[in-house]
């Protein structure tokens, strides 16, 4: 007595459809294997597949069950399997009509009281099951709202194993899952900090305002508590929300690293990551032994926040090098390899010397020469040539801070951005990038047009303070940004300006 049932397994964001073959035989002793590579999880499914069985009231046939994992040289792990080789039994069994099965796909852990409960990476997999022509997904009830917004495909939520099977027996049938748009999820936000909270610092606030226009990298330098902290966290504030194509892209990310919850079963506003500096260098590019997506990948679309950034390892920060430049990383381990996305807004901050006080016109700066330079050299060259926009945040005195200001809300300032980001949209619509920190050499000659005189004022800057090559396209990029902002056609020299002070403003 032989039965198939379809799922699926995800090597990071790849998806491989699996076929759970259930063979029950007369023959030999009672025994129940698996076998197909599982890892620990799966081959602990013959315990909790063999209690809810039994405590669902259903059958357990008294004879030989291999239970083979295909494609056998694909390592499975996880709990997913659950529910298909349940199912596969009592198919196998005869206990379940074969006649539809070639055309469901199943995805579940059980219980031992039999009962489906939430696994991880399961819009990917139903995603995978879409593109390879089912018409019917059973998963747990506990994962709807996360693949609500997936049509074409019938999707049933089941609360246990029996609601499965009566719907397969057409006993009970299950209501399919109602397909909701994004504007269903979409919530208020208030953000935890407001342009307007934020007292001078008009150049920071500005630098801000262009990295969020153009996806641009940041390093914020200056004495600490001058407010370094408040603008990045004052970022997300400015920023649009996802695409359609990008809350897919990300909630994938977050579905196989299982972060997810019942409030944000979606991710639909660009995420913000702040990692604290005592992380390791796999828990920010990801890791382990079944590779899982990092803070990185995490923070894809959205911002990554190191604040103290010099206190972080020096390994970690230079594993950022590939990812700042690629927009994915790639990691390899003994069970296989895993791609994930990883085109993240880094926003840096740091202080400009050990005691925290270069610079700073109140206090005096007691360290020594040597203690600064080997403070400075905990960021390497590569990685300061990859942020695009670097600012020095000064103190501000006390006299201003108690002053009344009136400083532009967030909602102003990104009124602004949402312009400059239409702007690039309809810039690159031929092309496989969304905003200008994204352009590469052959972008950049084919859409940054710049008069006599910025060209002129961007030879100079290279001559006199001897950027690399790296820092010419993005200066460029930069001052294609502020040109966006100032809904000019080409970059005019004020343009480059402001992008050369940014990028020597210390």
């Amino acid at each position: 007595m032989l039965a198939n049932i379809f799922s699926a397994t995800s090597i990071g964001l790849k998806t491989v459809l699996v076929t759970v073959e259930i063979n029950i035989s007369e023959r030999g002793l009672p025994s129940f294997q698996i076998v197909g590579l599982p890892d620990k999880a799966v081959a602990e499914a013959r315990e909790r597949v063999l209690a809810a069985l039994e405590n669902s009231g259903q059958n357990i046939p008294d004879h030989r069950m291999i239970i083979n994992l295909s494609p056998a040289d694909t390592p499975k792990e996880g709990t997913v399997y659950d529910l298909p080789i349940a199912l596969g039994i009592l198919a196998a069994s005869n206990a379940l009509p074969k006649e539809k099965l070639g055309s469901y796909f199943f995805a579940g852990e059980l219980s031992l009281t039999g009962a489906l409960t939430t696994i991880r990476g399961i819009l990917p997999l139903i995603l995978c099951a879409k593109q390879l022509g089912f018409t019917h997904a059973f998963i747990p009830a506990g994962n709807a709202d996360e693949v609500s917004i997936i049509d074409g495909i019938a999707i049933y939520p089941a609360r246990s194993l029996n609601d499965v099977v009566l719907h397969l027996c057409e006993t009970a049938l299950l209501s399919p899952l109602t397909v909701k748009p994004l504007t269903y999820f979409y919530k208020y936000i208030a953000h935890e900090v407001d342009f307007a909270d934020i007292v001078e610092q008009f150049m920071a606030k500005r630098a801000m305002e262009v990295a969020a226009s153009g996806f641009h990298n940041v390093l914020l330098k200056g004495p600490p508590g001058t407010g370094k902290t408040l603008l990045a966290k004052a970022l997300p504030s400015l920023l649009p929300p996802l695409t359609t194509d990008e809350v897919m892209e990300t909630t994938k990310i977050y579905s196989v690293s299982g972060t997810l919850t019942a409030r944000m079963p979606l991710v639909l506003y660009p995420p913000f990551r702040s990692p604290h500096h005592t992380i390791s260098r796999i828990g920010l590019t990801g890791g382990g032994s079944s590779p899982l997506p990092g803070e990185i990948s995490l923070a894809h679309r959205g911002v990554l926040f190191l604040d103290e950034m010099a206190e972080f390892t020096r390994s970690s920060l230079e594993a950022l090098r590939q990812p700042l430049e690629d927009g994915n990383v790639t990691i390899s381990r003994a069970k296989g390899s895993a791609s994930y996305p990883a085109r993240f807004m880094l926003i840096a901050a740091t202080n400009p010397c050990p005691c925290g006080n270069l610079g700073n016109q109140d206090k005096r700066c007691v360290c020594s020469t040597t203690q600064v330079l080997k403070y400075k050299k905990r960021l390497s060259g590569p990685i300061l040539d990859r942020i695009d926009i670097h600012v020095f945040v000064p103190n501000i005195s006390a006299q201003k801070l108690s002053a009344v200001h009136e400083t532009e809300s967030s909602e102003i300032v990104q009124k602004r951005v949402l312009t400059a980001r239409n702007i690039q949209l309809k810039r690159f619509h031929a092309e496989n990038i969304k905003t200008n920190a994204e352009m590469n050499t052959k972008h950049i000659k084919k859409y940054c047009v710049l008069d006599t005189k910025a060209t002129s004022a961007l030879k100079k800057a290279v001559d006199v303070f001897k950027l690399s090559a790296r820092a010419y396209f993005k200066l460029i990029k930069v001052a294609q940004t502020i040109a966006d902002l100032d809904k000019s056609e080409h970059i005019r020299e004020e343009h480059m300006h402001e992008a050369i002070q940014f990028r020597i403003s210390e």
